[in-house]
């Protein structure tokens, strides 16, 4: 199960809707934040997500992505929290990450660990690993992709009996890739076990221009979340400002192939109602949705498999 919850929507600053920015990802109990802008803590108990997260990743360390982790690790603390924490953020950043730690929480019941990221760095896990990329804000903004391994391929029981293998604990050790001895002879996995089937990929840009690093990291991404602040007719200021608006981001999705796209980071010009920007997406890439505040989606494996 791989679920993302929108905790804030909004660009620079909050509307009445939407709160700044802020992404929780919620991986088989594995909880991460992407942005932590003011007021997420508030936004987690709003929508229910837990505070059990690992790991806090910032795009860029603008106000309105990080402010509000100076008051979400001091509520952790005052849960009685244990268990270690760490900030992930762009090179550079790590004065900044430590005065907001010493500026409020620097008697926490837990430790805050800050590691600063490169472009092209890999944060692994058990399954899966969280890659920081280039993206296009000025600075050294990064994006980040949450992509799983690849899975073992579909096991063939039937073929399996056919070969003399015996339903049980052998039949694991094939769909593990380990060979087996039946009765003499030996079965190899690949006799049993269908090729390797792809994990799923989730890409969050955080602020950036339309990028060709995005188009690649996204290639054939089940899910794409990219910043959509401005509508064509502020096309110029997108520009100006480093932002994209809702036809580039569209672009960049039609370009990767991706599953779905969503649109975040929404000036307040459009927050109330966004039905414009959804439609100028959905001229260019059909399976686009505008989050919005609390808005769940369900990341499934891909239908093929």
């Amino acid at each position: 199960m791989i679920r993302i919850t929108f905790l804030g929507t909004a660009a620079s600053r909050p509307t009445v809707g939407r709160n700044v920015s802020a992404i929780h990802l919620n991986r088989q109990g594995e909880q991460m934040l992407f942005d932590c802008g003011e007021g997420t803590q508030r936004q987690m108990m709003r929508f229910q997500t837990g505070f059990a997260i690992r790991d806090i990743f910032f795009t860029h360390m603008h106000a309105d992505h990080f402010l509000g982790v100076i008051g979400l690790l001091r509520t952790m603390g005052l849960q009685g929290r244990e268990e270690p924490i760490t900030l992930w953020a762009p090179e550079g950043s790590r004065a900044i990450l430590d005065a907001a730690v010493n500026l409020g929480v620097e008697r926490v019941p837990y430790e805050i660990g800050i590691q600063e990221l490169s472009p092209g760095e890999r944060v692994e896990r058990d399954g899966y690993d969280i890659l920081a990329f280039r993206t296009r804000h000025g600075g050294r903004s990064l994006g980040y992709a949450v992509a799983e391994h690849p899975r073992p391929g579909r096991f063939n029981p039937d073929r399996a009996r056919e070969l003399g293998v015996p339903a049980g604990p052998l039949f694991g050790k094939l769909h593990r890739g380990e060979p087996v001895e039946v009765e003499g002879r030996i079965v190899r996995p690949e006799e049993v076990v269908g090729p390797s089937r792809p994990g799923r990929r989730v890409v969050y840009t955080g602020d950036t221009r339309p990028c060709r690093t995005t188009v690649e990291v996204a290639r054939g991404a089940d899910v794409l979340i990219h910043d959509a602040t401005f509508g064509e007719d502020e096309a110029d200021r997108a520009r100006a400002t480093n932002h994209s608006t809702a036809r580039e981001a569209a672009t960049v999705a039609q370009r990767a192939g991706v599953g779905r796209l969503f649109l975040t980071h929404l000036s307040s010009r459009y927050a109330e109602d966004p039905r414009a920007l959804e439609r100028e997406a959905r001229q260019v890439f059909p399976n686009t949705t505008v989050a919005y505040d609390g808005l769940e989606v369900e990341v499934p494996y891909r239908q093929e498999d």
